[in-house]
């Protein structure tokens, strides 16, 4: 076999996942919460094709990524048939078949500023979590669909352990000015155990 043919003996690894779709009850609703809240750019809305049954709303959203606008980070569609979302989030024991979506800011700075605007427009805060990878605030959408706001931390804080790093959870405040306050000196799982400063 030539160098660089494939064997047929597993799954080819993916890069990433390309987009995520969700179902929501009302789309202006959802809409409104992923552009306003989570800061996604609506960049186009399914068309009915001419001749066809006609099809339910869906419209598509993008971040910015490295390279710009990317086709679709999500979509949404239209179903006004959801079951109503649970009074409150939590992590565990949900009667949601999603647990959460994560969405990557750029930076730490973003991110606070990120924290900081969703505060000052009294959206409820669900929970604040330093992972071993992330540091993460947890909101819900009108659907009940858990949203984790995320930074990722430099590679070489959890690449040397990758599971000790996802095992690693330090509950934060989630109310008031503590919100706000985000150490730097992590921890490094695996190779150098000392903190990042």
């Amino acid at each position: 076999m030539a160098s660089g043919e494939a064997t047929n003996s597993g799954p080819v690894a993916p890069i990433g996942v390309n987009h995520i779709v969700l179902n929501v009850r009302n789309i202006e609703e959802s809409h409104q919460f992923w552009t306003e809240v989570v800061g996604l750019r609506l960049v186009g809305e399914f068309r009915q094709r001419p001749g066809r049954p006609p099809t339910p709303r869906m419209w598509f959203y993008s971040g910015t990524g490295p390279n710009g606008l990317h086709h679709h980070d999500l979509a949404l569609v239209e179903n006004p048939n959801l079951p109503p979302p649970p009074a409150e989030w939590r992590m565990w024991d949900m009667p949601m078949a999603i647990n959460h979506i994560a969405i990557a800011y750029p930076s730490r700075e973003a991110w606070l500023r990120q924290l900081a605007y969703l505060q000052e427009k009294g959206v409820k805060f669900d929970r604040r979590i330093d992972h071993g990878m992330t540091h993460s605030l947890y909101i819900h959408d009108p659907n009940g669909y858990g949203v984790e706001l995320a930074y990722e931390l430099p590679r070489e804080v959890w690449e040397g352990d990758i599971d000790a790093a996802l095992n690693f959870a330090e509950v934060r405040p989630h109310e008031g000015a503590e919100v706000l306050v985000d150490r730097t000196d992590v921890p490094v799982f695996g190779g150098n155990s000392a903190a990042i400063p």
